[in-house]
């Protein structure tokens, strides 16, 4: 696997290694040894896997708050999306710093988001599954997100979205939220 880093903190691209030969390939996409030498979690709590009919869909942006931070693996095994992570950690270099790449299953490539990191994606393709391997169990108290929109972080969407829940399109814009004791 090869390993680039994004201009989130802690944030990296997966490639992986394909070794191929007449019946097509084999290469690694996760491994303990490797992620911690990376000085990545290698913690797999659980997996998740989301659906989405149709091209234009958004979810995001997510996180879970303190103690119950969680990093997480995600790649694209159907289709393909615009996958955006945002430093929302107020002691990191990059706090507010957001980046975004295309996942698809064709390249294989993958996004390793850190704790702390809001994570979102958008979908290019119709049929885009998601696969997730998550560091942490789902904590409902715990749950956090900020709007896909709001003007204090600008994302750069590459396409309006089309779907998107009423929870996703309604979070609070960061100003208040941080006015929050």
């Amino acid at each position: 696997m090869t390993q680039t880093e994004t201009p989130v903190q802690g944030a990296h691209i997966i490639d992986i290694e394909p070794k191929t030969d007449e019946r097509g390939f084999f290469a690694a996409s996760w491994s303990r040894k490797e992620w911690e030498s990376r000085g990545l979690n290698p913690r797999i709590a659980r997996c998740a896997l989301s659906f989405n009919r149709l091209r234009g869909t958004l979810r995001g942006m997510h996180y879970q708050a303190r103690p119950r931070e969680e990093a997480k693996l995600v790649r694209c095994t159907m289709g393909a999306i615009y996958d955006v992570v945002l430093d929302v950690r107020r002691e990191s270099p990059s706090f507010m710093r957001w980046f975004g790449v295309v996942l698809s299953a064709e390249s294989r490539r993958m996004m390793y988001v850190p704790e702390g990191v809001a994570h979102g994606f958008i979908t290019l393709t119709d049929g885009s599954e998601v696969f997730y391997q998550i560091s942490e169990d789902y904590a409902p108290d715990a749950a956090r997100g900020v709007r896909w929109d709001d003007p204090a972080f600008g994302i750069g969407w590459p396409t309006p979205p089309r779907v998107i829940s009423r929870r996703d399109a309604t979070y609070p814009d960061w100003v208040r939220v941080e006015e929050r004791p």
